[in-house]
């Protein structure tokens, strides 16, 4: 296991070694995987919708072994219920009283499997426990683990017997991405791979433990304290005000999704070895913070998907204010 120096800035070459680690199980996704560590070492959670079979359980099983951190998978389905996935309280004869069993989501990685072919109200009980950090069962309120990250996947809306996340919980989660198609030459390497399943396995087996719990929680607390300038803030308000006062746009980002900005660009700031935020660090993220916050408008007739309507506000609102 790799140390860093406890006062120091995590260096970029220990970030690589991180993103190298984590390539090893997931190829050719390196920006993916930079925007997974972006999100948590920024304390969100992060969403990834895309097509079964991309590599959305690799990830999340990869990082929680190169961080050393617990994990559990939970494959929500439509009869998933809270308690199933919060625990509950069971009576012991012998001891003549109720005994709490905690669910699978006291992990400190919990892979939310599919959250959307599950109902609301088990939906609703994930996304309590992600923003507060605790569960309250039986009138008792239990926290979670330090740290706590959800990574959960979301199949396209289109595919049937799902159940549509509302904006004001897509909003929970502080990124959203995708991971797509691999490239060529990283589906060449799969194709030639013999017994593919159990390679796969051999390779998470051998990644070896770069950060502990410990000493990520050291570094979303130096991602916190990255240097922002006033001309920085500036241009985030501006990008901000764009979305609200645009008639492309049916709402405009929240504060919430003004902090997420700041909060998840100061952490691809850290993960790119600086102490101090540029404006190439806001655009780098920013696709994955307003991409599920952002909805195009009747008005916005040129625009037919959501990476133009990212384009859009980048392309319009200047760096620098002139």
């Amino acid at each position: 296991m790799h140390n860093i120096n406890e006062r120091a800035l995590i260096s970029e070459s220990h970030i690589n070694k991180l993103i190298d680690s984590i390539g090893q199980a997931l190829l050719g996704k390196p920006e993916q995987i930079k925007l997974a560590l972006a999100c948590l070492f920024a304390r969100g959670h992060l969403l990834i919708e895309d097509l079964p079979g991309m590599g959305k359980t690799t990830l999340a099983h990869a990082i929680a072994d190169v961080l050393g951190l617990s994990y559990n998978r939970v494959q929500f389905t439509s009869d998933l219920l809270p308690a199933d996935l919060l625990g509950m309280s069971v009576f012991n004869a012998q001891k003549t009283c109720f005994e709490f069993h905690q669910g699978p989501i006291f992990t400190q990685l919990l892979l939310a499997d599919e959250i959307n072919r599950t109902t609301a109200k088990t939906q609703s009980a994930l996304l309590e426990a992600m923003e507060e950090a605790q569960v309250s069962i039986d009138g008792q309120t239990r926290q979670l683990p330090n740290p706590f990250f959800v990574i959960a996947t979301q199949n396209p809306q289109s595919s049937s017997g799902t159940f549509e996340l509302p904006e004001s919980q897509l909003d929970r989660f502080l990124m959203k991405i995708q991971l797509g198609y691999p490239s060529q030459q990283a589906e060449r390497i799969l194709l030639k791979s013999l017994a593919e399943s159990r390679k796969s396995r051999q390779i998470r087996d051998a990644l070896e433990v770069q950060l502990t719990p410990t000493q990520l929680t050291l570094v979303q607390e130096q991602a916190s304290k990255v240097g922002v300038s006033e001309q920085l803030l500036d241009y985030v308000q501006r990008l901000i005000a764009f979305t609200r006062g645009n008639d492309h746009f049916t709402l405009g980002l929240s504060p919430r999704g003004a902090i997420a900005l700041l909060s998840a660009a100061k952490a691809w700031a850290l993960i790119e070895g600086r102490d101090y935020l540029l404006p190439e660090d806001v655009q780098s993220v920013f696709p994955a913070i307003a991409g599920h916050r952002l909805q195009a408008s009747v008005h916005a007739s040129s625009i037919t998907n959501n990476q133009q309507l990212i384009d859009y506000v980048l392309a319009n609102v200047d760096v620098i204010h002139s």
